[in-house]
This record gives structure tokens, C-alpha cells and sequence, in this order.
């Protein structure tokens, strides 16, 4: 029996592993695995979520009995030291020799430490182990313990830094992250897409530093700042270095195989070193003068590996995609192809939102026919169809920015489906299993669910990235053969929410506990409970402050919580109109209970800072002055934005502001799958910008446009004409059963956009239901609408005005004293400048 050795039980050498036991042949050998940590393989990719729970099992990849139930010898908390080349050994630690007919080093990387003066001191760690994360806890407890406000830097803002920002703030420490480049992520993104990231970054809680060379640690033996040099400084209590990898080449070295002269193991296409026996797989690797950080070509690399051992010639592409989609601290960060380039080589089109963190980038060949690469920043969600797009070289739309912005018209969604993909495209790249394996696992090996595909195939579980359009394939494979998907609420209730929407109303349920009893299993779930208080309120129109136990945490409260603790504060401005009396009202208010103003993009004031104490009593007054809840907590209607029409205009072709009261004050308090959100415009201007709402209005010539399914947020889309030149009662008609249908068909937490994008038929469907009553449900539509406008209650009022409800708003269940422990810092002194407070 032949022996392989792998020196290295990380992610790629476990699976190289994994891929080799899998294969009959392997029975012919004995696998020996050496790891220098003290445990099994885990998922080094997501190790920031060890600050979460600090449960290392939570991360394995396998557990140690895997191993010898696949009769595989693991060797952890050991080190190999030495090869023999000649003899076919290699020697560990603890002075013992192994021989071995092939070995596979996938030793992979060490953390790179620049030769900075202090760097040695206490409290300076690396980022790469779950051994540093549990030293890096125990150092931030004992800052915590010496001082109140302590403070972490990371020196690196490339994937891993941005990650250890996040680790610092789950360590309860304050983040300062350190680049020397002028922007964060600089291989990865533009200038302007890194500064979009650092903007959102920096509204979390991050300070960003770019542009920063550190000449030395400062400190007497333990770390308390950095020194950029011309007396510029940053005072820390611990520092993390994430400034980079270098290949742990070192064995290589020893036995003189060829290296490169920036390090690595040089490797040809079978992933052979300059012997012949021995196979270097990973981050050590040098693979056409590269050395690869993703875990992708890492397994990729072991397949093959895997395969050249076994005597089959399947070799490593000589290009290597490094597209990769990311969450970082929260916020997706994409980039596929080439990100960015000179004009000389291609075009861009970009789209740029930095109000709401969002930068899109695609670049296009000049005859705006091929997806050359691009970017994305905070919203990722298109990334795999176009990453699939570019490489595939599939034809772009007419117009390529529909890409990006969202299609026009009746055409739905620009990139059409899944399907559309050639069987060869490579869905899922950690574990290269293309469209055609996952249609075929569906089609010719019976598995109908997500969970049986990733088990047959392997497709989703790596990174997780691919898991939307491998659900996608499923889902329209089933169609081909006259089966649709189950889309469940979750694992207590075999429904999907229109499913129990028609259950609770046609058997007049109306508590959630009876609901479970009747038609789910278990005790419920975090997902299931919000939904069913959903459904409860679109149907009988309750308002949040019953079955407080159910609500999610901003319902229960109907506030919105902030980053710091506090509570926001949004009374209702219909169409954004509001009286001088009022707006003395609201200034009053909120220098009463120092509370940082805001006059929002919905034509409202929200005001910030409130503590859960204050806000019945805000509350009491606002109410007082006239104002009702404006639900920016729920979701719900937000606002009905307005311009100022006929009445001030001279473009105006209508009256826009009292359409627009008229409107806000009909649908308000209407709960809904997600929040919902209107515009009325009083011309073809579009000062209202009512084809970026949920619905809106647009005065013409004849009478009123009306749009529906259109949203901004992390996707925007365009709204779709459901109608034109219509009076403003059939106007308000259509979008009344529009709303309902929405209500009642729309799965769990999905805009109006994303919903009409899946339904099928698109738009040309939803005219005939609401305008031609196609399924006789018109008249249905109209009573279930006016009985919701007819018993719509206040439920900040309904709160204030309760004793039981106004109880939940105390720190203590036994006592109205405040939490004197919580130190509240006011917003308005953290966003404005002095002078202006």
C-alpha cells in the first residue's frame, strides 16, 4: 500500500482529503495528515464569527473521528521540520520520521509582519489562528478592566483588516483601521467604490486611516500608539496586523525544491513541484507566478492534486478567476473580471449612491457587447448571474446599465434566467460544480431541495456565495418537469405566507399560539413569529401593541433602535406637508430631550437619542400637538412624498400635496410583507420622484400616470406604468388593489420590486388582475382595503394611553428608575459641530 503524506490540515489540505477519500482508488493508500494547530481543519474563511459565540466546534470542518472513520491518520500539534528527498522522509518536532511515496505540502501562508520598530511589544498580534483570536479576548478583557473606553488598531485594510475591524468591535474595543494605500481594499476596488465602503464603514463605528506609513510602535515594553512621523500619532491599546501573507515556503527551501524569488513553491499545471513526488497545493503554491489567497483555486488545486495521484491527467486552467463575492462587517463587497481599467481597454457605467452606501461598477467592451468585470459595494446581490455573465461571455441588453439600475419597462428583470446559462458554467467555484451538475442532480437523481443538492454535489457549501442562484436552478428545473418549489415560512409552519395568510383569515385565527396549534409544529421561531404578527395585523388591522410577544424588537417598541442604544422618534408629516405651529412643536420637543434632528428624504422629521423611558413621554406631547405615529419601526407605509404641484408650480399639471395627504392618510398603519413607500409628481418633471417608490402618481395631460413595484434601497428599480390617464379615483382604485394583492401573495420580508420581478407574468399579469379583475377577486380587493383605511388606530396614542403598554418602556419590570449604568451619547454631539448644539 502506497503512502501520501499532507503536510498541512488547513482548508485546502483537508480537502484535499475529503476529495481524495471520496474516490475508490483511495483505498489502495494510507493517508497521513500533519497539523501544527492543536485541532482538526476549520473554516479559516469566516474565523471573525469565533468572536460571536468563541465556539471553535462551531468552525470545524469535520470532526476528528472523520478522520479515522475514513482511515485517515491525523496528526495535530505537530510540525514537520525536515525532508529527505532521497529517502522519501519527512521528520517532525518531536523527531519522528515518516516515509512517504508522494507528499503534498499545503502548508499554506503565515501572516506577514513588517520590520517595525516595537513590533515585538505586548498587546501586538496577528490575525490567523484560533489560538491569536483567543489571546487577542483575553488582552481586550484586560484592557477593559484597566480603562472605560479602550482602543484598537488594525494595520492593514485589505479583507483580512476590514475583518479584524469587526473582531474589534465584538471585543467591545474602539476600531481604527490603519492602510498605507490611499484606500481601502486597494487590489480590489476603485477609488471611488473604497470610499463609498469607507463611508459605511465609518457610520458603523469604524475610524478609517488611509494613507498612513507606521515608523514605529510606541510604548515601554507594552503597546500605546502608533507613530505615522511628523508628529502625527495614534494612542491604542492593542494592535493587529493584517498587512498581508507570505507563502510558509520554508520546507520547500530546506530540501532545495525550485521557489520563487518573492517566495512560494513553484508548481506546474499538475500542481508538481521540481519533484516529481512531492505536490505543493494552496497559498504555498506559485502557479504561473502567482500565489492565490481565495480558497477556490485552493480546492481547486487539490482536485487536481487528487487526480494527478491517481494517474489521471486532469491539470490546473492557466487561468485562475479570482472574482470573489464578500461580507465584510455587514456590508457585501463584490468584484468580478477586471474591476476596473483604463478607457483605452473598455468603458464603465457606474452607479452611485454614498446616502445609502451603495456603488455599483461594470465595465463594458467598447462595442457594448461584452461584460469585461466590475464592482460591487453594498448591494452584491446581482453578483453570481454577472459574474457568470462575464464568464460566459453571454450578450449584455441593449442598454448594459439596465445591469446595474434595473431593467424599464415591461421587460422585467435584464438578466433573464439561470437557465439561460450553457451546462458548463461554473456555479459554484470552491467546489467547481456547474449549472449542468446541479440541473442533472435535480432532474436525474431526485434531489428537490437545497440542503439534498449541497449534499450529492457539494454546490453552497463553501463560501456560500452561490447558495441564491443554485436555489434559483433548483426552482426552474423543477418547472421542466411540472413541479414547483415549496417556499415555507420555516421548519414550524409547511406553508408559505400566502398560504397562511388564507389560512388565518378563512379559519379566523388570531393568536399565534393557536395558529402553531392548528396548522405548524414546535414552539415557533424568530422568523415565523414576526409573520404571523404580520399577517394578524394585514388582515385584522391590530395594532403592533397586541401580541407584543411576537413583534420583532423595533415593533415592540415602535421605535426604531440605534447604534448606540437610543430610540428614533418619526411622527407622520403627510405628504410632507406640515403647519409652523407643528415645526415649532417638534423643535421644542427635541431640545427638550436633546434629540438630534433629521429632515429625511420622505419629507419628515426624524429625531435621534431617545432613551426607552422617554418615549412614551415624547410621545404624550406629539400627540398633544396634533402628530400620529409616522411607522418608520414597521413595515408598513414610511411616506408619501409630494412636490408642490398646480398650486406653486408653473409646470404643474395637477394638484400634487393634498393627492399626496389624501393618499399617506389612506394607507397608513396598513401593515405589509416589507415597508412601502409613494409619490405623487405633479408633472412629467418628477420633482416627487414617484418611479422610485412602491407606487406613484404623475399628473398628464388627461389625467394621472400610476407606477407600481418601483424601490431605491440596495436594489433599486424602476417602477413599471400600471396605468395612464386615469382620474384620481380609478388612480387611487388600482393602487388600493395592488396594495392588497401585494399583501396577501408576497412571500416574507420582499419589496414591491422583488415581488413583481418573480410573479409571473410580470406587470402584464398584475393590469389584468387589478384593472380587467382577471380573477374575479377586484370587488374582494376593494372591501379588504376600505376595511383596513376604516379601523386604522394610532398606535403610539394606543400606546400612551395604556398603562400596561406604557409599562414596557422601563429599564426594570420592578422599578421606573433609568438604567444609570448605560452612558448615552447624545447624536446631536456626535454629528454636529459644537457650535451648533
Amino acid at each position: 500500500m502506497k503512502t501520501i503524506i499532507v503536510v498541512g490540515n488547513g482548508m485546502v489540505g483537508y480537502k484535499f482529503c475529503e476529495k481524495f477519500v471520496a474516490r475508490e482508488e483511495s483505498k489502495n493508500y494510507g493517508l497521513i495528515v500533519f497539523g501544527e494547530e492543536p485541532r482538526a481543519a476549520y473554516d479559516r474563511v469566516h474565523l471573525s464569527e469565533y468572536f460571536e459565540n468563541q465556539d471553535a466546534k462551531a468552525l470545524e470542518l469535520a470532526p476528528e473521528n472523520w478522520y479515522s472513520d475514513n482511515n485517515i491518520k491525523l496528526v495535530t500539534n505537530e510540525r514537520v521540520v525536515d525532508i529527505d528527498r532521497v529517502k522519501k522522509s519527512i521528520a517532525t518536532a518531536s523527531d519522528k520520521e515518516f516515509t512517504y511515496d508522494y507528499l503534498v505540502l499545503a502548508t499554506g501562508s503565515s501572516p506577514f509582519v513588517p520590520p517595525i520598530q516595537g513590533v515585538e511589544k505586548k498587546g501586538v498580534f496577528v490575525y490567523r489562528t484560533i489560538e491569536d483570536l483567543e489571546d487577542m479576548l483575553a488582552y481586550a478583557d484586560k484592557i477593559k478592566q484597566e480603562k472605560q473606553n479602550g482602543k484598537a488598531a488594525i494595520l492593514g485594510g485589505g479583507l483580512l483588516g476590514l475583518e479584524a475591524g469587526k473582531a474589534v468591535m465584538d471585543m467591545g474595543l474602539e476600531p481604527h483601521v490603519v492602510e498605507f494605500a490611499p484606500k481601502l481594499m486597494p487590489r480590489q476596488l476603485d477609488a471611488r467604490s473604497s470610499n463609498v465602503l469607507q463611508l459605511t464603514l465609518e457610520n458603523m463605528g469604524i475610524t478609517i486611516h488611509t494613507g498612513k506609513a507606521t515608523n514605529k510602535i510606541l510604548g515601554n515594553g507594552v503597546v500605546t500608539g502608533m507613530d505615522f512621523g511628523e508628529d502625527d500619532s495614534l494612542d491604542v491599546d492593542m494592535l493587529i496586523i493584517s498587512a498581508g501573507i507570505r507563502p510558509r515556503d520554508e520546507l520547500g527551501k530546506l530540501c532545495d525544491l525550485e521557489t520563487g524569488i518573492r517566495g512560494g513553491i513553484v508548481v506546474n499545471e499538475k500542481m508538481q513541484t521540481s519533484d516529481p513526488n512531492i505536490y505543493a497545493i494552496g497559498e504555498v503554491a506559485l502557479y504561473n507566478q502567482m500565489i492565490f489567497g481565495l480558497v477556490a483555486p485552493g480546492y481547486e488545486m487539490a482536485e487536481v492534486a487528487v487526480n494527478q495521484i491517481l494517474g489521471e491527467e486532469i491539470t490546473m486552467r492557466k487561468e485562475i478567476d479570482m472574482s470573489t463575492k464578500l461580507k465584510l462587517i455587514g456590508v457585501d463587497v463584490a468584484s468580478f473580471g477586471v474591476p476596473y481599467m483604463s478607457p483605452e481597454k473598455g468603458l464603465s457605467i457606474i452607479y452611485e449612491n454614498k446616502t445609502k452606501g451603495l456603488y455599483k461598477r461594470i465595465n463594458v467592451s467598447h462595442d457594448g457587447k461584452t461584460l469585461l468585470g466590475g464592482i460591487l459595494v453594498g448591494d452584491a446581490e446581482d453578483y453570481n448571474i454577472l459574474h457568470q455573465m462575464h464568464l460566459n461571455n453571454m450578450p449584455l441588453p441593449e442598454n448594459a446599465e439596465e445591469l446595474i439600475v434595473g431593467a424599464r419597462g415591461e421587460g422585467g428583470s435584464a438578466f433573464g434566467s439561470a437557465m439561460d446559462l450553457p451546462d458548463t458554467a461554473v456555479v459554484c467555484s470552491c467546489e467547481a460544480v456547474t449549472k449542468g451538475g446541479i440541473c442533472c442532480s435535480v432532474l436525474e437523481e431526485g434531489n428537490e431541495t437545497l440542503k439534498a443538492v449541497a449534499k450529492a454535489t457539494k454546490a453552497a457549501t463553501g463560501c456560500g456565495g452561490c447558495k441564491p442562484m443554485v436555489a434559483d436552478l433548483i426552482k426552474e428545473s423543477l418547472k421542466t418537469i411540472g413541479k414547483t418549489v415549496k417556499e415555507r415560512v420555516c421548519e414550524h409552519f409547511d406553508y408559505s405566507r400566502q398560504e397562511l395568510f388564507d389560512l388565518v383569515r378563512l379559519k379566523g385565527i388570531q393568536d399565534y399560539n393557536i395558529l402553531l396549534d392548528e396548522v405548524g409544529t414546535g414552539h415557533g421561531c424568530e422568523i415565523c413569529k414576526p409573520v404571523a404578527a404580520s399577517i394578524f395585523a394585514s388582515i385584522y388591522n391590530e395594532t403592533a401593541n397586541k401580541q407584543d410577544t411576537i413583534q420583532d424588537s423595533n415593533d415592540r417598541y415602535l421605535a426604531n433602535i440605534q447604534r448606540n442604544g437610543t430610540y428614533s422618534v418619526v411622527p407622520r408629516v403627510a405628504g410632507g406637508e406640515i403647519t409652523p405651529k407643528q415645526l415649532m412643536a417638534i423643535g421644542r420637543i427635541a431640545q427638550k430631550y436633546d434629540l438630534y434632528t433629521k429632515i429625511t428624504g420622505g419629507q419628515r422629521i426624524d429625531m435621534f437619542g431617545a432613551q426607552l423611558h422617554e418615549l412614551p413621554l415624547i410621545w404624550e406631547e406629539l400627540i398633544a400637538e396634533g402628530f400620529e405615529t409616522g411607522q418608520a419601526y414597521g413595515k408598513s407605509l414610511r411616506t408619501v412624498k409630494s412636490c408642490v404641484g398646480s398650486t406653486w408650480c408653473r409646470y404643474g399639471m395637477d394638484e400634487s400635496v393634498s393627492f399626496a395627504i389624501e393618499i399617506e392618510n389612506r394607507y397608513k398603519g396598513i401593515r405589509s410583507p416589507h415597508k412601502f413607500k409613494g409619490g405623487v409628481s405633479g408633472c412629467i418633471r418628477e420633482c416627487a420622484e414617484a418611479r422610485c417608490k412602491d407606487f406613484g402618481f404623475i399628473a398628464v395631460e388627461g389625467g394621472w400616470n400610476v407606477y407600481v413595484a418601483g424601490n431605491g434601497g440596495a436594489n433599486p428599480k424602476h417602477a413599471e406604468l400600471l396605468a395612464e390617464k386615469v382620474d384620481k379615483e380609478t388612480a387611487i382604485k388600482y393602487v388600493d388593489r395592488f396594495i392588497m394583492y401585494y399583501i396577501k401573495t408576497a412571500p416574507p420580508l420582499t419589496r414591491t420590486a422583488a415581488w413583481l420581478e418573480k410573479l409571473e407574468g410580470g406587470i402584464t399579469y398584475l393590469q389584468n388582475i387589478v384593472i380587467n379583475d382577471s380573477l374575479g377577486i377586484a370587488e374582494d380587493l376593494d372591501n379588504e382595503m376600505q376595511h383596513l383605511v376604516d379601523s386604522y388606530k394610532c398606535e403610539w396614542k394606543e400606546a400612551v394611553e395604556t398603562p400596561e403598554i406604557r409599562e414596557r418602556y422601563t429599564h426594570f419590570v420592578n422599578s421606573e428608575e433609568k438604567d444609570n449604568n448605560i452612558e448615552f451619547v447624545a447624536l446631536r454631539a456626535q454629528k454636529m459641530p459644537k457650535e451648533w448644539v
